[in-house]
């Protein structure tokens, strides 16, 4: 796909996901510039959030909806080991939840700052919860992430002076259906600015991110060999900011081919409680495995507990090199570099998931820019009625 000429991709309704999913080592360079112009007033923005908790710990909420929530659910793990932990503490909580049930998740007494996460920055549950959290919570901070400028939740951090709008490339304002660029983007704007991590160390992570995902786009063919197996279901397991990723690769997948492909996730230890049932000979299985060495035996100790039940169609190890390694089949990294922690791994790792999302609508029939042939799912939700919260 990566290399097929514009007017083909066109015509297989490829075009825009496929350039979407290709350029975005660019724009992880681009994220890094931007943080970098942002930096010191991001960072006195967050001191002021702190000295306004009076000595409390702050409730850091990263929210969204869909792949803007997954977005917190693959940061909280990494950050609560390379956060600023005496100062805040990190959940994810996707604005759905908070829009249904706000004292259920916000309390009145913490300071918080809620961290919202969006592609378009227009829909419905992202703005009702910015306005219930400012109702509910009495020091309360606001720092929007997204993509678009001119969309609503960015045009309302402008104008609040407890807000600081951190906005991502302009190319990761995705006009495909589904969230590619804006994702990786809004993960690592996060990351660049919460990652406790001394900052050359994190510009040489993303040296090497930048390496990761090129090789991905250069070894596409590898990819398909994944695709080609016979397969009407899909599992996605892993640990760590690698077991939340699993949720937004199997919504990839489960996006492009308008659920023509069964869906899994779970975190690798946890797939054998159960999930582990979902897996027939119908079945393809994706690994992604964590360069932690204590915690990659318990990744490779289930790829290689279903590979000896001899059920699935395939398993595949997605992964960097380590002294210990999958028996089966991989895909695995060769670029000479440094191993990744799974904070930004899972930047490269949601590129390989992406691109067997858009091979795999190609494979059903599917057309990946416009996948929902009945309507009924939208790029941007409609058909929210936002209650009034009283």
């Amino acid at each position: 796909m990566f290399t097929i000429e514009k007017e083909k991709l066109e015509e297989l309704g490829a075009e825009i996901t496929t350039r979407e999913i290709r350029q975005q080592p660019e724009l992880w360079e681009e994220t890094l510039e931007l943080y970098l112009t942002a930096q010191t007033e991001l960072e006195q923005f967050l001191a002021e959030v702190k000295k306004q908790a009076q000595g409390k710990r702050t409730r850091v909420i990263f929210t969204g909806a869909g792949t803007s929530q997954y977005v917190g659910d693959t940061l909280v793990p990494y950050l609560r080991k390379q956060g600023e932990n005496q100062a805040f503490s990190y959940e994810s909580i996707g604005t759905t939840d908070i829009v249904a049930e706000p004292l259920e998740y916000l309390i009145k007494e913490e300071p918080t700052l809620l961290i919202s996460f969006a592609r378009s920055g227009n829909s419905p549950e992202s703005l009702a919860a910015v306005e219930i959290a400012n109702q509910v919570v009495e020091t309360i901070h606001h720092l929007s992430i997204t993509c678009a400028e001119e969309g609503q939740l960015a045009q309302i951090s402008k104008n609040d002076p407890n807000s600081f709008l951190f906005l991502m490339p302009v190319r990761s304002n995705d006009d495909g259906f589904a969230m590619t660029g804006s994702f990786s983007c809004m993960l690592l704007g996060a990351l660049l600015s919460f990652d406790q991590t001394a900052l050359d160390k994190k510009q040489g992570y993303l040296k090497t991110l930048s390496l990761l995902g090129k090789e991905v786009i250069d070894r596409e063919t590898e990819i398909e060999k994944i695709v080609e197996f016979d397969f009407e279901r899909i599992v996605y397991v892993g640990s760590g900011s690698l077991a939340a990723l699993t949720r937004e690769a199997q919504l990839k997948i489960l996006e492009l081919t308008a659920g023509k492909i069964a869906t899994v996730f779970d975190s690798s230890m946890g797939f054998r409680h159960g999930p582990k049932s979902f897996i027939n000979e119908k079945t393809v299985m994706l690994g992604f495995v964590n360069n932690d060495s204590y915690t990659r035996d318990y990744d490779l100790d289930v790829l290689e507990e279903v590979r000896e039940d001899e059920i699935a169609s395939g398993i595949f190890a997605i992964t960097q090199p380590g002294e210990r390694n999958f028996s089966g089949d991989t895909f695995e990294f060769t670029t000479d570099a440094q191993l990744l922690p799974d904070g930004y791994l899972a930047l490269a790792y949601v590129m390989v998931a992406q691109t067997v999302a858009l091979l795999t609508s190609i494979k059903v029939a599917n057309t990946p820019d416009t996948p929902s042939p009945t309507g009924t799912v939208n790029r941007v939700v409609k058909g929210v009625t936002i209650h009034e919260y009283k």
